[in-house]
């Protein structure tokens, strides 16, 4: 009798996770899991990260990879063991202060803005590639001063909290 109540006491313990994130966000990863769900089985096993990588391009993922994120999770990968995995990732890490160390790596001298070109040179040419489009919305967005220079702090807050900082 008493490891049915340890395991339910187990299960209370991480429902908390659902209390660290907004529901927006609950939401989001939920359609996240959904997605990796590849089997629709309610839980995240070898083959659907396979499939996962597959629909993402990564055709020759090695089986020691893939265990090795399986071997993150405490056990079977259900929704809610998938939440707190990301909750115990993000814990102590803010948004902003992450993305803007992004940017600041870009900006050695701490101007707070970057040339609309480099901005466009790298967010075209590197990692997941803008298109021509998503650049054109982005300036359009959060458009570069008269000086062609995007003020990247206040892009991370706008994209963080989503409203524009007050002007000191």
């Amino acid at each position: 009798m008493a490891p049915k109540k340890a395991k339910k006491r187990a299960e209370g313990a991480s429902s908390n996770v659902f209390s660290m994130f907004e529901q927006t966000q609950i939401q989001e990863f939920k359609e996240a899991f959904t997605i990796m769900d590849q089997n629709r089985d309610g839980f995240i096993d070898k083959n659907d990260l396979r499939d996962t990588f597959a629909a993402l391009g990564r055709l020759n993922v090695k089986q020691e990879e893939i265990d090795d994120m399986l071997k993150e999770a405490p056990g079977p990968i259900n929704f809610t063991v998938f939440l707190s995995m990301f909750g115990e990732k993000l814990k102590g890490s803010d948004p902003e202060e992450t993305i803007l160390n992004a940017f600041k790596v870009f900006d050695p001298e701490g101007q707070g803005t970057l040339k609309k070109d480099f901005v466009t040179e790298m967010l075209t040419t590197q990692a997941d590639r803008f298109s021509p489009e998503e650049m054109e919305q982005m300036f359009t967005a959060f458009p570069p001063d008269v000086a062609g220079n995007l003020d990247y702090k206040n892009l991370v807050h706008i994209i963080t909290h989503g409203e524009e900082k007050d002007q000191e």
